[in-house]
């Protein structure tokens, strides 16, 4: 799971401080899941057992992937599925799919703005 973190870590400037949102998997409450976000300077955010709005971004970007892709496809292996969702992400999701929550924005575009923001300030 810390591949995930590290990818995002790679592709965008993580601002120092920031939290990652996540359910209670076990794989977001490991030692080395932890010590990655630690590296990176990354507050963890795990919502309480039966509290489902602590994280509702994060929960409802998982239910959207999980009724717009994972559920509609057939993956053949595991490296399949990695492909397809990265694409999703980051080819549909990111950049064209637009969010009520940001706006009626996709995600780049409100990244785009902040990093702006950030430029100008």
């Amino acid at each position: 799971m810390t591949d995930a973190i590290i990818m995002a870590a790679d592709t965008i400037t993580l601002q120092p401080g920031c939290v990652f949102h996540s359910d209670r998997g076990s794989q977001y409450t490991s030692a080395e899941y932890r010590k990655k976000l630690q590296q990176l300077d990354v507050r963890p955010s795990v919502g309480r057992t039966g509290v489902c709005w602590d994280n509702a971004l994060a929960e409802s970007f998982f239910a959207t992937l999980k009724n717009e892709l994972v559920h509609r496809t057939a993956f053949p292996t595991r490296r399949h599925a990695k492909r397809a969702i990265v694409r999703y992400i980051e080819g549909f999701y990111n950049r064209r799919r637009l969010h009520s929550a940001l706006g009626y924005r996709t995600p780049l575009e409100v990244l785009t703005e902040y990093e702006n923001r950030q430029i100008a300030a």
